[in-house]
């Protein structure tokens, strides 16, 4: 099974197409960013696979470095947005790890997305030149890192995990996990391994609390 992104053909106009589908042209620049990274990804392959021209895509999305900015906002709320809102409504924090890694694996090897996390593997040949670039996609990985915490100070407030929990530590290690699982689906893994790899995760978590809320 490839895993590339299956995509609609581009436009054959030379400029920006009349009717010119935003979403579309960033799901096409989510795939090129994701086979090739954000250094390696050239303007020529960007606009080949857009449908579009250099004057076109300046005047659409600003640069490269917007455009992918761009396209990795629109791959979190397309694609994430959902699952880390369920991490955080879901009352019990052992069923809502354990669902959110659950429907990570999906997601990781969905053949509608880019295989494995964006912010993840695109990022990888980042220079230290592209600080516009770099520090957004840390602030991206840190964003994760804290809203794990959060559920896990949740959980610890709702007296499921023991008040002398790690929630740093423990925070970093479900994140570390979550990229980890990203390289495992761009290796080209199954479902059903990703998935198993993924029901491990909950098992991270202390044991479960016999003590009362925090009040």
């Amino acid at each position: 099974m490839s895993n590339a992104v299956s995509l609609p053909p581009p436009s054959r106009s030379k400029g920006r197409p009349r009717g010119f589908d935003r979403d579309a042209a960033l799901i096409r620049a989510l795939d090129v960013f994701w086979r090739r990274g954000y250094e390696p990804a050239s303007m020529v392959e960007l606009c080949t696979a857009m449908g579009i021209n250099p004057p076109s895509l300046y005047a659409a999305f600003g640069n490269k470095a917007k455009l992918f900015l761009e396209a990795v906002d629109f791959y979190e709320r397309t694609y994430w947005d959902a699952t880390w809102a369920a991490l955080e409504k879901e009352p019990d924090v052992y069923r809502a790890v354990e669902a959110f890694f659950k429907e990570a694996a999906g997601i990781l090897l969905s053949p509608h997305a880019p295989c494995g996390c964006l912010v993840v593997l695109a990022a990888i040949n980042v220079s230290a030149d592209s600080t516009e670039v770099s520090e957004a996609i840390k602030s991206l990985r840190q964003g994760g890192k804290k809203r794990f915490a959060q559920r896990i100070r949740q959980g610890v407030r709702d007296g499921q995990l023991p008040e002398k929990t790690d929630v740093k530590s423990l925070a970093a290690t479900l994140s570390t996990m979550l990229e980890g699982m990203s390289i495992h689906a761009r290796d080209g893994v199954v479902h059903a391994e990703l998935a198993r790899i993924g029901a491990h995760v909950v098992r991270l978590l202390p044991e479960r609390s016999t003590g009362k809320p925090q009040v």
